[in-house]
């Protein structure tokens, strides 16, 4: 009776054991496999980057340098023909904006478009916008030869017609005061600067953000 007893028990242990080993077997099947590997890493394009810097600079009423960055970004030989064509596209459109004062160059890039990538949406929509800017071009030269305009109204179409030194010499001439507006492109092109140590003519210029700024012609005094 007591050997019998005995193999009972030891046919129990091993039962449990088994058991034991069944549950932390699953236990370690259910756990996530341990990884030391980075997430990856996505790096935008230059074209990319490029396009959504003059979407920021846009947006933070800084359309000079959004042209400006632009201009850098349609000079990559790595662009497609598609990111080439939308690059020139906006180009256009900012240089006629009411802030982009280079209305001959806008109609120079809907030009280059449709001219060279007329497959594209950009082509399609420079062909949309091109009768607009030429128009103004237009209008604006017909104000600077008309003996009624004003010296004002002389230097705002040599801004928006891209003449921005003859508009410099205009205002310097008749000590124009142009409003905040074109004082603050002046400022963001570069013709106005807030450097120490030059002179002439000082202007007061308030920044996007409230600043007030004392600006004088950057080649002055230099």
């Amino acid at each position: 009776m007591i050997p019998h007893a005995g193999r009972k028990f030891d046919m129990i242990r091993f039962s449990l054991a088994a058991v034991a080993s069944a549950l932390v077997l699953a236990a370690c099947a259910t756990q996530a496999p341990a990884t030391d590997e980075p997430a990856p890493v996505v790096v935008p394009s230059q074209y990319e980057l490029g396009m959504s810097t003059a979407d920021e600079l846009q947006a933070a009423g800084n359309v000079p340098t959004a042209i400006q960055r632009l201009m850098q970004l349609v000079g990559d030989p790595e662009l497609t023909p598609e990111q080439k064509a939308d690059v020139l596209y906006e180009l256009g459109a900012l240089s006629m904006s009411p802030t982009g004062y280079d209305l001959p160059g806008a109609v120079g890039y809907f030009d280059e478009v449709m001219a060279n990538h007329p497959d594209t949406d950009a082509a399609r929509r420079a062909k949309a916008k091109l009768p607009e800017a030429r128009a103004q071009v237009e209008a604006l030269n017909a104000l600077l030869a008309s003996a009624d305009t004003t010296n004002t109204e002389r230097f705002n179409a040599l801004m928006q017609l891209g003449r921005h030194q003859d508009a410099i010499d205009l205002m310097t001439q008749y000590d124009l005061h142009p409003d905040n507006e074109v004082k603050l492109a002046m400022y963001q092109i570069g013709y106005l600067c807030d450097e120490s140590g030059l002179t002439g003519q000082s202007y007061t210029v308030q920044d996007r953000d409230g600043t007030s700024r004392q600006l004088r012609f950057c080649d002055y005094g230099k």
